[in-house]
């Protein structure tokens, strides 16, 4: 969706400033005089964001009883010189569903709800409602629950902004909101000029016939010209998907690369375009509501010096254990993190993998940009759920972040991590999972681990616990 101008209306320019001021910043208004008269028009999406909401909000019928709920598209269609369908996929699209209930009264959109008489379904002894009806979370608990829609949801414009209704009511709402609309068409027009043009599985397909030729020390050009029908890509974007460390093979496996002068660090390349589609934070809260008992694993990075060559460690966090698992990598790339979760599926089997690793929460780092190839095995069978967390918000994986701090105590923030070998960091977690831990009721992430799945996984994984006398967590433990 490209940038766009669309001439205005004065009045109706004039109206919808009033609503959503952030979309008028300095700069993005201009005046068209072409046609005689100064007329203000916009060069962003946000205009047509704000015109939708400009006349949800306006839709009431009007003196003559022409501007009502089936013509509200019709109307909003007519003045944007756009056609109906396109403003009701707009509206679809960018609607969010809200749970606030109304002044006074919590979420509430059970049927029964008005001659409910049900009385602390919770169990709780100090619950001090007098019935249920007045709790946002009796509906998970009453065997009576029967879910209830507003109708007038099913007609234009399918939300709840201009509803008089919408303060008193305890239903689910959908409001559309013209500056988290425009927000996602900034972020919609980013994500698709990002990533690689081609699938995961493909780019392991084309891995597997360039890396081997590279560590033989062929040139790109040589291979190019051998398996030009099977690779089809140019010399340059094999080079390119190199250097970011897309391959086995690395960039130092390519010829004369020492001899040249190192170039200024290029941005991270995400290997799936749409890897968020489907998997954001939002998605994973409604799939945690719907599935409340599956158990969250969560995975991150751990940096020690910054740098392309540098190694990091890729660490896996069974939050309702408080385990964690860590793994060195030589590089912090998508195809490190496929090798070890394939790694490890080999290791645990079917049965096991699925066990342990049910749904998996990151952030939005570019070595965790290949979700189709992390969720999926080589052949294509699906053995996990990936999600991501928001931008800029380590908190909604507070756990393993805590974690972390244990592992920072023996290997300090902005240590290499190249003195450590594998065996290194296997000591290390032992000793962090075998800390006792208060909100673990005075118990290790060790012992909780093995009462929750069988103590055979740890033996697989190669955890050993370690005497709560003997847990060491400083610089001390790797001197030799």
């Amino acid at each position: 969706m490209a940038a766009r101008q669309i001439c205005l209306d004065v009045d109706v320019f004039q109206g919808a400033q009033t609503i959503n001021k952030e979309l008028y910043k300095p700069g993005l208004w201009g005046i068209n005089t072409s046609g005689g008269e100064a007329v203000p028009y916009i060069n962003i999406g946000g205009y047509y964001h704000v015109k939708i909401q400009t006349f949800i909000i306006q839709r009431k019928e009007d003196s003559r009883g022409t501007f009502g709920r089936g013509q509200i598209t019709g109307k909003i269609a007519k003045r944007l010189g756009r056609g109906r369908s396109t403003v009701s996929r707009e509206i679809f699209r960018n609607s969010r569903a809200n749970r606030t209930g109304a002044v006074g009264q919590p979420f509430n959109n059970c049927k029964n709800r008005s001659s409910c008489t049900a009385y602390r379904l919770c169990k709780k002894e100090d619950c001090k409602r007098q019935c249920c009806k007045g709790c946002r979370a009796c509906f998970r608990l009453c065997p009576d629950f029967v879910r209830e829609g507003c109708g007038k949801l099913s007609s234009p414009p399918y939300v709840c902004n201009g509803c008089g209704r919408r303060h008193k009511c305890t239903l689910e709402k959908f409001l559309y909101k013209a500056t988290e609309a425009q927000r996602t068409y900034e972020n919609t027009l980013s994500i698709s000029r990002e990533g690689i043009a081609i699938t995961a599985f493909e780019l392991e397909r084309i891995d597997g016939i360039i890396s081997p030729l590279l560590k033989q020390k062929q040139s790109i050009n040589m291979i190019m010209a051998n398996h030009k029908d099977e690779i089809m890509l140019d010399e340059k974007t094999i080079r390119n998907y190199v250097n970011a460390g897309l391959f086995t093979a690395t960039k130092m496996d390519l010829l004369n690369t020492v001899k040249m002068r190192p170039r200024k660090q290029k941005k991270e390349v995400k290997v799936e375009r749409a890897c968020r589609d489907g998997r954001s934070y939002r998605e994973f809260l409604a799939f945690m509501e719907e599935h409340p008992d599956t158990p969250v694993v969560q995975m991150d990075s751990v940096i020690g010096t910054v740098g392309s060559d540098e190694p990091v460690l890729l660490t896996i966090h069974f939050v309702e254990a408080e385990l964690m698992l860590a793994f060195k990598r030589e590089a912090n790339t998508a195809r490190s993190v496929i090798t070890i979760f394939d790694n490890l599926h080999r290791l645990l089997g079917d049965d096991g993998f699925r066990e342990l690793f049910p749904l998996l929460l990151c952030d939005n780092g570019s070595e965790f940009s290949a979700p189709s190839r992390i969720e999926a095995d080589a052949d294509g069978v699906v053995r996990t759920k990936l999600f991501y967390t928001d931008p800029g918000a380590p908190y909604q994986r507070g756990a393993q972040e805590n974690n972390h701090s244990l592992i920072r105590r023996a290997i300090e923030k902005g240590t290499s991590l190249k003195p450590y070998s594998q065996e290194d960091i296997n000591l290390l977690m032992n000793h962090v999972n075998s800390y006792t831990r208060k909100k673990l009721n005075q118990r290790s992430a060790f012992d909780v681990f093995s009462l929750l799945h069988n103590p055979s996984l740890l033996e697989l994984l190669g955890v050993v616990k370690i005497d709560p006398d003997d847990v060491m967590l400083s610089t001390s433990l790797f001197k030799k």
